[in-house]
C-alpha cells in the first residue's frame, strides 16, 4: 500500500477521556484511521486487579460500547480503528467487540496483538534491576507489561483487520502502526519512523494538541466543544495537524510545540521500540488557520530492549480535604494538620500500631506547592489536604475519623461538602526495567487466525554516542536591566515519567531564547523546585523550535498513585515557572510590556 497521505484522528488520551471525541472525529475528520490511547501504569494495575476477580475483565469496557455505537459509520466510511484498549486482556476485549459486530450484522474483522503481558513469566526476570534506582524486583507483582511497538499493529492491518486491539504498547504505536502499514516502511526507514512516531506523540493525548492545557489559555476558544486532533501523515514522515471544522480549541505553533515537549526527557533520544527519535531539529510551521506542518524529525536505530513496567502494592494510603475559611486560614489549617497527625501517632502507640510510613500536608490556596516562593500566606480561604501512608489500612481509617472530628474540636471556619469521606486505597508503586527483545514473543491474530508478526529485535542505539548536550549562547543582560516574567517570553508544558518531572519551555521568538537560557539554568530550576527536589536537573536544547527541556529527577514523591502530593504528575510545574524573573534588554521589555504589566515577575 502506498497512499500519498493518511489521516489519523486521536480520540482518547487516557481511560476516561470525553465521549465527544469519537463522533466528532468520525463526522468531521475525513479519516482513514481512528486511534485511541487508554493506558498508563496505574491503569494497567487497575485492570490487572479486575482480571484477578473476573477472567473476562481487564480491558476498557467503554471502548467496546463507543465502537459499537459507531459501527455503521466505520463500515460505510471504511475507517479503521486502532486502540490499546485491551489492557491486560486484549483477547477478551476483542471477543466482546466481535459479539457486538455480529449482533449488529456488520462484516468487520478484529485483530488482536498479544505478548506484552509478562506477569505469568515474572520469575524469569527476577534478576532484573529497576532501571533507575537499581533496586531488586518486588516479590509479588500486580502487573508486568512490555511496551510494544507499531509493527504488530501493521501486521494485523496487512492481514485485513478493520479494528486492531492491543495490550500495552507505547502510546504513539497506534499511529505508527497505521503509517507502517500504509507506506510499507522497513526498520531502515528511520527518519520516517521517527516522524510518524512524533505524529503519534502529538495526538496521543487528545486535545492537549488542540489548545488543551495551553499557556495562552484565553486564546483557545470554546472548551465545551474543543476539537480533537487529526494528523495527516505523508510518506516522508512529515505531517499536518488539524481539527474538525467548527470546533473549539486552537492549533498553532505553540500548542503543537508544547505537546512535542510533553514528557520526552532527552529530546535527542526519545526511546521507542521501533526507533530512537531525535526531535532537536524538528520544524513546526503554521500553514493555515488551525493547520500546522511538522517535519524534520530524525531517527536513530532502536535499542535491543523493551522497557517493561510492573506494578506492585506497598501498603495503603488515604488523602482527605477540608475547607477552612476566615482570617489566618493558612495558619489554622497547619495547626489542624499538626494536631490530627500527633493525635493519631498517640493512638497508634497506645494500640501497638506502627507509625505512619509517610505523611503529606498541603495548604491549597496558600500556594503550598510553591514552598518558600508562596505569595498567598494571607489567604482567607484554604483547603487543607492531609494524606498519609501506612502498612495497615485500619490505621488510615483512624486518620480519616480524627481529621473529620476536627470539625467540632479544632479550628473555627472548618467546612466542606458532606458525605464524601475518602476510602483507604492500596499504594501502587511502579517498577521499570529492561528486558531483551528476544525474550518477548509477540503474536497477532485477525478474525481468529494467527498472523506472522515478529517485532524487529535489532538494536544498535548507543547512548554514549550522544555526548554532552551543547548549550546555545546565553545573553547576560547588564546590571540594572529590566526584568520580565517568563510568560512574556515563552510558553511551557510539564508532565511526569514516574518520579521524574519534564518541563518544556518554548521561546515566543528566537531572539528571546538567549535571555531565557541565561536565567533558566539547570541550577536555577533546581533551586526553584528545591523544596520538592531530591535528585538533579538536566537541561536539553531544541534549536529547531527555539526551546529548552528540563528533566527533574526524584521530584514527585514517588510519582503517580505512589505519591501523596496534590500534583503527583507535575502538571502545574511549567505554569509555576511562568512568573520566573528574566533580565532582558529595554527593547524586549518594551515589546512585552502588556504581558509584564499583567503578570509581574516574582522576586529573584
Amino acid at each position: 500500500m502506498s497512499a500519498k497521505t493518511i489521516r489519523i484522528g486521536g480520540a482518547s488520551g487516557f481511560w476516561g477521556d470525553t465521549a465527544i471525541s469519537t463522533p466528532q472525529l468520525l463526522k468531521g475528520g475525513d479519516l482513514d484511521y481512528l486511534v485511541f490511547d487508554y493506558l498508563a501504569e496505574i491503569t494497567m494495575s487497575i485492570m490487572a486487579r479486575a482480571r484477578a476477580k473476573d477472567p473476562s475483565a481487564g480491558y476498557a469496557h467503554d471502548f467496546v460500547g463507543a465502537i459499537a455505537r459507531e459501527l455503521r459509520t466505520l463500515s460505510e466510511k471504511k475507517i479503521k480503528v486502532i486502540a490499546n484498549a485491551g489492557g491486560v486482556n486484549p483477547v477478551a476485549c476483542a471477543r466482546a467487540l466481535e459479539a457486538k459486530i455480529a449482533e449488529a450484522g456488520y462484516d468487520l474483522k478484529v485483530g488482536v496483538v498479544v505478548g506484552d503481558d509478562l506477569l505469568g513469566r515474572a520469575d524469569e526476570f527476577k534478576a532484573t534491576k529497576e532501571m533507575y534506582s537499581g533496586q531488586p524486583m518486588p516479590a509479588k507483582l500486580w502487573s508486568m507489561n512490555a511496551y510494544l511497538g507499531g509493527r504488530p499493529i501493521a501486521a494485523a492491518l496487512d492481514a485485513g483487520a478493520d479494528i486492531v486491539i492491543t495490550g500495552r504498547c507505547v502510546d504513539s504505536a497506534v499511529t505508527l502502526g497505521a503509517a507502517i502499514h500504509a507506506f510499507g516502511w522497513t526498520e531502515r526507514d528511520l527518519d520516517q519512523l521517527a516522524g510518524a512516531s512524533l505524529a503519534g506523540h502529538i495526538i496521543e493525548c487528545g486535545a492537549q494538541a488542540t489548545g488543551g492545557l495551553h499557556t495562552d489559555w484565553e486564546t483557545t476558544g470554546d472548551w465545551s466543544n474543543i476539537g480533537y486532533p487529526v494528523a495527516e501523515v505523508a510518506a516522508d514522515g512529515s505531517f499536518v495537524v488539524s481539527k474538525p471544522a467548527g470546533t473549539g480549541g486552537l492549533i498553532s505553533f505553540a500548542t503543537v510545540a508544547e505537546q512535542m515537549l510533553y514528557e520526552i526527557g532527552d529530546p535527542r533520544a526519545y526511546l521507542l521500540p521501533d526507533v530512537t527519535c531525535d526531535f532537536t531539529q524538528v520544524r513546526i510551521e503554521e500553514v493555515g488557520p488551525d493547520l500546522v506542518k511538522v517535519s524534520n524529525a530524525k531517527g536513530l536505530p532502536a535499542t535491543d530492549s523493551y522497557k517493561v513496567s510492573a506494578t506492585y502494592q506497598d501498603g495503603f494510603r488515604v488523602g482527605m480535604y477540608i475547607t477552612i475559611g476566615g482570617l489566618d486560614a493558612a495558619r489554622k489549617a497547619e495547626k489542624v494538620a499538626d494536631s490530627v497527625i500527633r493525635r493519631c501517632e498517640a493512638i497508634y502507640k497506645s494500640t501497638n500500631l506502627p507509625p505512619f510510613t509517610e505523611t503529606s500536608v498541603e495548604v491549597i490556596g496558600a500556594e503550598a506547592s510553591y514552598g518558600p516562593h508562596s505569595r498567598a500566606r494571607a489567604a482567607r480561604e484554604v483547603i487543607l489536604k492531609v494524606a498519609a501512608k501506612h502498612p495497615d489500612a485500619k490505621a488510615l481509617e483512624i486518620l480519616v475519623r480524627e481529621l473529620t472530628s476536627s470539625g467540632t474540636s479544632m479550628s473555627p471556619g472548618i467546612s466542606g461538602m458532606g458525605g464524601n469521606r475518602p476510602k483507604v486505597m492500596p499504594v501502587v508503586r511502579l517498577f521499570s526495567c529492561l528486558v531483551d527483545k528476544h525474550a518477548v514473543q509477540t503474536t497477532v491474530e485477525v478474525a481468529g487466525k494467527a498472523v506472522a508478526a515478529a517485532e524487529s529485535v535489532a538494536g544498535g542505539f548507543d547512548p554514549a554516542s550522544l555526548g554532552v548536550d551543547a548549550a546555545g549562547a546565553a545573553a547576560q543582560a547588564p546590571a540594572g536591566a529590566p526584568v520580565v516574567p517568563l510568560i512574556a517570553l515563552a510558553w511551557g508544558r510539564s508532565g511526569d515519567k514516574g518520579d521524574k518531572a519534564n518541563i518544556g519551555v518554548i521561546a515566543r521568538k528566537p531572539a528571546y531564547l538567549p535571555y531565557i537560557r541565561a536565567a533558566l539554568t539547570a541550577n536555577a530550576v533546581a533551586a526553584f523546585f528545591g523544596h520538592h527536589l531530591k535528585g538533579g536537573v538536566e537541561r536539553f536544547e531544541l534549536p529547531g523550535t527555539h526551546a529548552l527541556n528540563f528533566l527533574l529527577h526524584d521530584v514527585l514523591g514517588g510519582g503517580g498513585i505512589a505519591s501523596l502530593r496534590n500534583d503527583p504528575q507535575a502538571k502545574a510545574f511549567a505554569q509555576m515557572l511562568m512568573d520566573y524573573p528574566v533580565p532582558v534588554t529595554p527593547e524586549i521589555a518594551a515589546a512585552v510590556a502588556d504581558v509584564a504589566e499583567r503578570f509581574p515577575a516574582a522576586a529573584a
